[in-house]
């Protein structure tokens, strides 16, 4: 049967979240007088991804919540750079700090090039929808920011609305039976190889790698996945 919906993830696939992130924190670290601290911005950059992936796992295992995880990113920074004691930062004092990197990592927000104008040639074809290991508010929030929220509607299912993060099985089908299809009918498309695409296709949907930095092996990819290394080449490998 041939694919009748697609799903999307959102983080650098549809929406240029390492470039917002980057541009974010150094533009606040620079403003609060942080930099300065570190050898050089890729130092800081580094740390400051290392602990966003080790606190935003304890929140999509359901440690955290979505707030919690920022104040606690924010707190071991700040112990990292000598601020203050991790424990001693106040919930308000974690939360405006972390408030001042979004409002920088905000103003760049991006989708990417290739996003708006596939998605504006695969609607009219098929149904489509996000699948992410987020919060479903700020997700929403964001894709409404880059313009591409009309292309989705309500058809968005998050990781703390759905109970578990990908690569579970389950948040895969909850998005095909979102857009009404079965798994066989619905393609995924997603940045991360092990997250995304091994998921998705254990979860029985049509698996599609997106490795816009052409990083793949590909000896080490299964048979059963696509690669494509731009959505421009999507339209076409959803036929083929």
């Amino acid at each position: 049967m041939p694919i009748q919906g697609v799903l999307f993830d959102v983080d650098d696939t549809l929406f240029d979240y390492s470039t917002s992130e980057e541009v974010g924190v150094l533009a606040h670290l620079q403003a609060e007088g942080l930099l300065e601290k570190f050898p050089d911005p890729t130092t800081a950059l580094a740390l400051w991804r290392n602990i966003m992936e080790r606190q935003y796992a304890r929140f999509l295992n359901g440690e955290l919540t979505f707030t919690e995880q920022q104040r606690e990113r924010t707190r071991e920074f700040l112990s990292h750079v000598g601020q203050s004691p991790h424990a001693s930062v106040p919930d308000q004092e974690a939360s405006a700090w972390f408030a001042g990197y979004q409002a920088h990592r905000n103003a760049a927000w991006a989708a990417f090039p290739d996003a708006e104008p596939v998605l504006r040639k695969l609607a009219p074809n098929y149904r489509l929808g996000i699948v992410s290991n987020s919060s479903a508010d700020h997700q929403r929030h964001k894709l409404d920011v880059i313009g591409l929220l009309p292309y989705f509607g309500d058809t968005l299912v998050c990781s703390d609305q759905h109970g578990a993060a990908k690569p579970a099985s389950s948040i895969f089908v909850a998005g095909c039976t979102s857009l009404g299809l079965q798994p066989h009918e619905v393609a995924y498309v997603g940045d991360k190889y092990a997250l995304d695409a091994v998921g998705a296709h254990e979860a029985g949907l049509h698996a599609y790698w997106l490795d816009r930095a052409n990083t793949s092996d590909s000896t080490a990819i299964r048979n059963d996945i696509r690669v494509i290394h731009s959505l421009d080449e999507l339209p076409a490998a959803l036929t083929g």
